[in-house]
């Protein structure tokens, strides 16, 4: 007995030293690093489901945050928000984030015990509970809330695929713990079965759940994404038992089916914790208890937080930037926090990985036990060649490469590959396909530790393979654009092998990834690929009307449409329109602006960007597809390059002007201001397009081209200095970087002028440094 009660007060001891310095690491650190100018809560107002998990690690599985309305689904697909800044309850925590995933709702009460969320009008029908936002702490690695309902006190962190849930609760007798195992939640899509067991005796718990996600449905009908969770809690429950949804089942210890969860009673004192740790997996209950006791088996919350708070320091340091506006530094670190948030992990510690046909992979293991690459969960390549694959390129190629290494994994196992992958399943969210272009482009930025001919393989069949194209594999309306050198337009939203709604986008997507693979195959030394491929990528040219210097859909008959609208969006163009999409030619944009005429190609842009500052270059409404039928649309990919094409004129200076203002103008630091009003940032898309432009490098090519090169844009910093991931530094310093200095008077690169708006990647792999001058009018004599 006294051996016990010397061992309880080293833990006492121990526990309470630990906690004050979590406290003073929790207190410091937004006042002494750089997480201090992450803020998570900037563009929570109708943000994606995958948006808002503040208690996660850099590209991390467990992925926790509050859902404030994620129990209602997305009908869909991608409407759910899971948290948003105009509410005010909150339901639960969530642990699991990612396109088309959500699993695992946790959350605790007091009183009555209530085992549905309930209402959102109503919270008292269900454990949802009020909440104010000044109790509310979140940055990178964790988050905070009060439970006003239930005087419970949330916090969340995270290691790589585990979570941990503290939950300070008042001197209770029904202080209740609820493991929400078995509902949908998120885009998780309808749940096909679920199951979840407690141990009293050791105080552990098992659960899974089958989901079948919208896009899922779309695009790889019949199959399903799995999840599993195994974690352990800090004290014996009073009372266990297990529900399905709002029946319960006291001692009751194993449960199965839809709505399936666990309760736990407590009986606690005034600020008693009780905490929970709890390992995922996407391929068995085993691997979750093996991810729990590898990452975490003795590690505190304190401890772990101690962790994520260190690795979100070291990661986001990387890019310092220094400079006098808090506010820029706010947009730039927030902006970098969600490009490393996701996508997120899917492969366990022994490296078993979700395959697409529904077995487990294993990935080689290096002479450690490690596997020897991770794969990753992703939204689609959609518009990522312009923010998210530059920015990996420079800083984080490692990452880059597992990400090459996830498709090829996931092309070996079903023979093609998916712009979308949810535990490898396809869920292509616009059902085209990039995955080559990123590909290609890895490659020509050398990354390339990965079977360059398979890779080359999978990239050249995406460009040209239309004979049994599955749906996952999107594109299916290629085959018009290899015969025909071009997609037909048919009415609606469908897109099949006899055309598309979206024929325009979609021919332009083709030529312009067919142009990435040709220079793939030109580095290999593949001719004939080379040639065939660069023969599709001038496709562009059929829909091009001379005319009117839009390019338009045109019928099967090879007519273009009558009753022409440029500011009409869907009809030929994906969340776009031909004002947008006309100046989709990333590939050959001196082509373009050829054809259009220098001129006109330069007063056409100017004037867009003109009108589009009055509408904050986005529109102003809340909503994920604001301006679809304006000039320009900042808030969505295909406009993600267009500011950058003055850099191919003889007036690159106007590059410089506009993207300053689109980055004053539409990027914010608010709830609802924040990537433009309500608008899709996207996994990090809108994020790391604002990292680029702050930094001042940009290829709207995609680094694609043999020999990459950057663009030039002024930086919006005094000096930023990146640590890159090939072992080099680059500085990059703005001389008189005044608000109303935005344009280049002259540069220096590494000691030398340079008087050409483009830097090669080789240049800056190699380590460089960029020294500006800036000043309030354009040096028109600096370009030559």
């Amino acid at each position: 007995m006294i051996y016990r009660f010397l061992i309880a007060c080293t833990v006492l001891f121990v526990s309470c030293e630990t906690s004050k310095k979590a406290d003073e690491v929790k207190k410091d650190t937004a006042e002494n690093s750089l997480l201090g100018y992450v803020d998570p809560n900037i563009g929570t107002a109708h943000s994606r489901w995958f948006f808002y998990t503040p208690a996660s690690m850099p590209f991390g599985m467990a992925k926790l945050g509050p859902s404030t309305n994620g129990s209602l689904g997305n009908e869909q697909g991608w409407e759910a928000t899971g948290y948003d800044s105009r509410d005010n309850t909150i339901e639960g925590f969530a642990n699991l984030h990612e396109f088309q995933i959500g699993g695992f709702l946790f959350t605790a009460m007091t009183g009555d015990l209530k085992t549905t969320p309930g209402d959102m009008e109503n919270p008292e029908t269900g454990y949802r509970s009020s909440f104010d936002r000044k109790d509310e702490i979140a940055r990178p690695g964790y988050y905070k809330v009060k439970l006003k309902d239930y005087d419970v006190t949330a916090e969340l962190t995270a290691t790589k695929r585990v979570g941990f849930h503290k939950y300070t609760f008042p001197k209770s007798d029904s202080a209740y713990v609820i493991l929400d195992i078995g509902n949908e939640l998120g885009e998780s899509g309808d749940v096909k079965d679920a199951e979840v067991t407690y141990n009293p005796e050791d105080r552990t718990f098992t659960g899974w759940v089958i989901t079948y996600p919208k896009y899922v449905q779309k695009y790889q009908q019949g199959a399903e994404v799995k999840m599993f969770v195994a974690g352990e809690i800090n004290k014996k429950a009073e009372e266990a038992g297990t529900f399905i949804n709002d029946k319960q089942f006291k001692d009751v210890l194993h449960q199965k089916g839809e709505g399936a969860g666990i309760y736990l009673r407590f009986k606690t004192e005034e600020n008693e914790a009780i905490e929970i740790k709890a390992g995922f997996s996407y391929t068995s209950a085993e691997n979750a208890l093996a991810n729990l006791n590898a990452e975490a088996e003795n590690l505190t919350f304190d401890e772990a937080l101690s962790t994520a708070t260190k690795t979100w320091e070291d990661e986001l340091s990387k890019i310092m930037v220094t400079d006098t506006s808090t506010v820029n530094k706010t947009k730039f670190y927030t902006g970098l926090f969600h490009a490393l948030l996701g996508r997120g992990l899917a492969n366990d510690v022994n490296g078993q990985f979700p395959e697409n046909d529904g077995s487990i992979g294993q990935i080689p293991l290096d002479a450690n036990g490690n596997p020897e690459f991770n794969f990753y969960n992703t939204d689609a390549i959609w518009g990522a060649f312009w923010n998210l694959t530059q920015l990996w390129t420079l800083a984080w190629p490692g990452y880059y490469n597992d990400l090459v290494q996830t498709h090829l994994a996931v092309y070996k196992n079903s023979g093609w590959m998916g712009d979308g992958l949810a535990n490898s399943r396809f869920v292509s969210g616009v059902g085209t396909n990039f995955v080559s272009l990123m590909i290609a482009s890895a490659y020509q930025a050398g990354i390339r530790d990965y079977d360059v001919e398979l890779a080359f393989k999978a990239a050249y069949e995406n460009e040209v393979r239309y004979k049994n194209r599955i749906e996952g594999a999107g594109k299916t309306d290629l085959k018009g654009f290899v015969e025909n050198g071009y997609i037909n337009y048919i009415p609606g939203m469908e897109t099949t092998p006899e055309g598309s709604g979206f024929s325009v986008s979609h021919t332009l997507e083709y030529c312009f990834s067919s142009y990435a693979v040709a220079q793939f195959a030109k580095a290999l030394g593949k001719q004939k690929e080379y040639e065939e491929l660069m023969e599709l990528s001038e496709n562009w040219k059929n829909l091009y009307d001379e005319r009117t210097d839009f390019i338009r859909p045109k019928d099967s008959s090879g007519n273009f449409l009558d009753d022409f609208d440029p500011f009409a969006p869907w009809i030929g163009y994906q969340e776009g329109n031909a004002w947008q999409y006309t100046f989709y030619v990333p590939h050959q944009p001196k082509e373009l602006v050829e054809k259009m005429g220098e001129e006109k190609f330069v007063k056409r842009l100017d004037s867009i960007f003109t009108v589009s500052e009055k509408t904050k270059f986005g529109g102003e409404q809340i909503d994920a597809f604001a301006g679809l039928n304006y000039l320009y649309n900042q808030g969505n990919q295909p406009n993600l390059h267009i500011a950058y094409l003055f850099n191919f004129t003889d007036k690159p200076w106007l590059t410089q002007k506009w993207v300053r203002e689109i980055c004053d103008g539409f990027y914010g630091t608010e709830p609802i201001h924040g990537y433009g009003y309500g608008q899709d940032e996207d996994q990090g898309q809108l994020g790391a397009w604002y990292n680029m432009a702050a930094i001042g490098l940009f290829d709207v090519k995609g680094l694609v081209d043999i020999d990459p090169v950057f663009q030039l844009t002024s930086p919006i910093f005094d000096k930023i200095e990146i640590k890159s991931g090939w072992g080099s530094t680059i500085i990059i310093e703005s001389k008189d970087n005044l608000p109303e200095n935005q344009y280049i008077q002259s540069l220096k690169v590494n000691g030398a002028e340079s008087r050409t708006n483009q830097i090669p990647l080789d240049v800056l792999k190699n380590g460089a440094k960029l020294e500006y001058q800036l000043g309030p009018e354009p040096n028109k004599e600096w370009f030559n």
